[in-house]
């Protein structure tokens, strides 16, 4: 595989963007035809929707639908980091087209309440991280859906540590109605490509280290992605 404008003896992306033009370069059959201005199934079929997810993934998922010439959307999606320790998490939360859904690892959860952890510290990560996706949803939607139902739906991010933000991001567009999901990820580790592909149509992921450390080290730069940056993003899309 070729690692588009980044560091081909290391095997990393330069960036997301690069890294979006890896996945588009495996979608290829999603790709809008130039000649008839809509997806080459159907004229009366909707073309595929590009989304990613909050914040990372929208840079990637912007990339894989300019290369395809397919419309793109944000998911808004926050994972519930273990208090204290909040690089690692105990689940996610998603939101598309207005419906919201959770994936909790609840074996993890039994785990850490035999450990000392308490329901009122997981709940109070709870509801912190559902008013910042209701901030997300409100800031790059602004009451707009996504458009979701009834199509199929690539939904990108930037990698996969755990597979918990993506668990929480297909949930919600199979919720909303999507007739195909299609995964898209530039990294993950192998065990979670494989937990992952049970979710959805297709999963798409060039790169699945054994010996995975980090989403961030499959990139010569990763830096944290803003507000303003999604905005610009959503904002270029016409």
């Amino acid at each position: 595989m070729a690692w588009p404008h980044g560091d081909a003896e290391h095997g990393l992306y330069a960036d997301r963007s690069a890294a979006g033009r890896a996945l588009a370069a495996e979608l290829g059959e999603y790709a809008v035809s130039p000649s008839l201005g809509s997806s080459s199934s159907s004229e009366d079929t909707l073309p595929p929707l590009v989304l990613g997810l909050s914040r990372g993934g929208v840079a990637v998922a912007a990339e894989v639908a300019r290369a395809l010439g397919l419309p793109f959307d944000v998911v808004p999606a926050r994972k519930l980091g273990i208090p204290g320790h909040e690089e690692v998490a105990f689940g996610a939360i998603a939101a598309c087209d207005g419906v919201r859904r959770s994936d909790v690892d609840r074996p993890l959860m039994r785990r850490l309440l035999a450990a000392g952890f308490t329901e009122a510290s997981l709940d109070r990560v709870r509801e912190r991280e559902a008013a910042e996706l209701e901030r997300q949803e409100n800031l790059y939607l602004g009451g707009r859906g996504q458009g979701a139902a009834g199509r199929a739906v690539i939904v990108c991010d930037d990698g996969a540590a755990t597979g918990d933000t993506a668990r929480a991001a297909i949930a919600a567009v199979r919720a909303a109605g999507a007739s195909a999901v299609v995964l898209a990820l530039p990294v993950a580790p192998p065990v979670v490509v494989r937990e992952l592909a049970a979710l959805v149509d297709r999963v798409v992921c060039p790169r699945q280290p054994h010996g995975f450390r980090s989403v961030g080290g499959a990139y010569v730069s990763f830096p944290q992605c803003s507000d303003e940056e999604v905005m610009d993003l959503l904002a270029a899309r016409g």
